[in-house]
């Protein structure tokens, strides 16, 4: 018997280690060190990152992959342009209970985000399967911990350098962090647009 895997979702992982240096130093200036310290179970949000030029590199390579990705995908990317939406640092509690809900990035067409600082002991995201009709009708899995066409969400341990790229419709949210170690990652959405749309003063791939 033949199968034919249709309307999956993938999540693309790669290593940059060597940037994790200049941009944890980078950014430095944009985490607010006594509300992280001082407050539990909060996620510090910086302001956007897209002007930094210390982050210049940075854009211009989520951008080449996100392309890459939407034209792997089956896209026709000769007609748009992706646009940077957002770019941030974020960095949970110190004193432990930072974490996000499960959540999208309406108007957005790949999300992801770069690892600064994690462990085996920190926060990790989860995504779910965004299929709602199948969640209506979800059996009960046979290994929860095995990644199968059953599977209900993913559990996705990072490190430092790590990249995530995944198309914005997918459900995602972070596990509760105990505040033991850091935890700091950049999160960036990116937007399609097309060509004939696009004006002179905004900046295209």
């Amino acid at each position: 018997m033949q199968e034919l895997n249709i309307f999956t979702s993938a999540i693309y992982s790669l290593e940059k280690k060597e940037w994790l240096n200049h941009l944890n130093n980078s950014c430095e200036k944009y985490i607010d060190q006594d509300y992280i310290t001082n407050n539990f179970g909060v996620s510090h949000h910086s302001f956007s990152l897209i002007n930094d030029n210390n982050f210049k590199e940075f854009n211009l390579f989520i951008c080449k992959i996100a392309i890459g990705i939407l034209n792997t995908q089956g896209y026709n990317t000769d007609i748009y342009s992706l646009i940077i939406s957002e770019v941030w640092v974020q960095e949970f509690s110190k004193k432990g209970g930072g974490h996000h809900n499960s959540h999208i990035h309406p108007n957005n067409h790949i999300s992801g985000f770069y690892f600064l600082k994690c462990s085996d002991k920190t926060s990790f995201p989860i995504f779910h399967d965004p299929r709602y009709i199948k969640k209506a009708l979800q059996l009960t899995v046979r290994n929860s911990n095995d990644i199968t066409l059953a599977s209900e969400k993913i559990y996705k341990k990072v490190q430092p350098g790590t990249f995530l790229f995944f198309n914005s419709y997918l459900d995602h949210e972070f596990a509760i962090d105990e505040g033991k170690e850091p935890f700091r990652f950049i999160h960036f959405n990116l937007q399609a647009v097309p060509k004939q749309l696009i004006t002179n003063d905004i900046k295209r791939i």
